[in-house]
């Protein structure tokens, strides 16, 4: 299994390096890839010093699979022309989200969909992945009728600019921006660009990502995103609104039982999901789950889980194993 990397020195790419490492993914060999200025560069991996090849080179190599993560123009480019050569594409940008014929997959929620002869799949925006692993299990069991989502954003779902960005502030230096105000102290209701409705991209990937993964083209569901000032992880307020009665109790234990979601939820011990203590895991946390006393059927919950892994790089990395299985089966 010959793996490139596209995008292998961004902060995701460095955290797909370290996961084929922790998961012993089956490669007999690496093609990490970065741009054109990182011509004539190295990179460490597993006690190797490997050259880092531009796309062309890349592309020449003929990987078996191919994890891209290096922004949407590259991908609408390139993508294409790596899986035209029988290379499998796992996208991390936005652009093949939301194409009709790209899969969209977080494999404990639809994994079932992947088949052996894909050869581009969309790996989902990182607050939309978080997000689904509680809403699928709870609109399978009860129906979900409305959705209200909050995210507080961590600075590394912007990128090392913004991770530096927030270390000069606190350390009382200047530095340039990656945002358009200081981010320390300080919380940007503005993740990504506007749109001309007044929502921004990150809002408008939460609803339209959140409407194909389950499959449901008519929900009700809403967003406001904002980038706080935490190095790493996201958090999610979430309103529900289910067609269904439910006891808090079978509910719990509904989210306790799903694969990858770790039940965080006993506030008489000050337990409950927290960015500082997700950081680094692949899990996503959820707790503070409580009704609704405002509206029948209703429940508030509380989604943390570590942006750059299951956010992103461990989802790509489980979709996969799972093509991997599926071609060896």
């Amino acid at each position: 299994m010959k793996i490139a990397i596209v995008g292998a020195t961004g902060m995701v790419g460095q955290v797909m390096l370290k996961l084929l490492v922790e998961r012993s993914f089956p490669l007999s060999e690496l093609l990490p890839v970065a741009s054109a200025r990182s011509a004539g560069k190295t990179i460490s991996w597993q006690g190797r010093e490997y050259p880092l090849l531009t796309i062309e080179e890349a592309l020449q190599a003929k990987p078996d699979m191919a994890l891209f993560s290096a922004g949407g123009s590259v991908s609408r480019e390139w993508a294409p022309l790596f899986a035209q050569q029988g290379c499998t594409v796992i996208d991390n940008s936005s652009a093949w989200r939301m194409d009709p014929e790209v899969k969209l997959v977080v494999p404990e929620v639809n994994g079932d969909l992947l088949d052996k002869e894909d050869r581009l799949i969309a790996n989902p925006n990182c607050s939309t992945i978080q997000l689904m692993m509680v809403l699928a299990p709870l609109q399978q069991r009860y129906g979900i009728r409305r959705v209200v989502v909050s995210t507080y954003q961590s600075v590394t779902g912007t990128g090392l600019a913004a991770v530096q960005q927030l270390e000069k502030e606190r350390a009382g230096k200047e530095g340039p921006l990656a945002y358009p105000y200081p981010i320390d102290q300080n919380c940007l209701p503005h993740c990504d660009t506007f749109a001309d409705n007044g929502y921004t991209r990150e809002e408008l990937k939460l609803v339209n990502e959140s409407r194909k993964i389950l499959q449901r083209p008519q929900l009700a569901l809403t967003a406001t995103a904002e980038r706080v000032p935490v190095r790493g992880c996201h958090s999610e307020s979430v309103n529900l609104e289910l067609e269904k009665e439910f006891h808090t109790t079978d509910l719990r234990k509904l989210l306790a039982d799903q694969a990858g979601l770790h039940l965080q939820d006993n506030p008489d011990m000050n337990q409950y999901p927290m960015p500082r203590y997700a950081e680094g895991r692949d899990e996503v946390f959820v707790g503070r789950i409580r009704r609704d006393l405002s509206q029948v059927n209703s429940l508030n919950l509380w989604i943390v889980a570590d942006n750059l892994r299951k956010g992103a790089a461990t989802n790509a990395l489980q979709i996969a194993e799972r093509l991997y299985q599926l071609r060896r089966a």
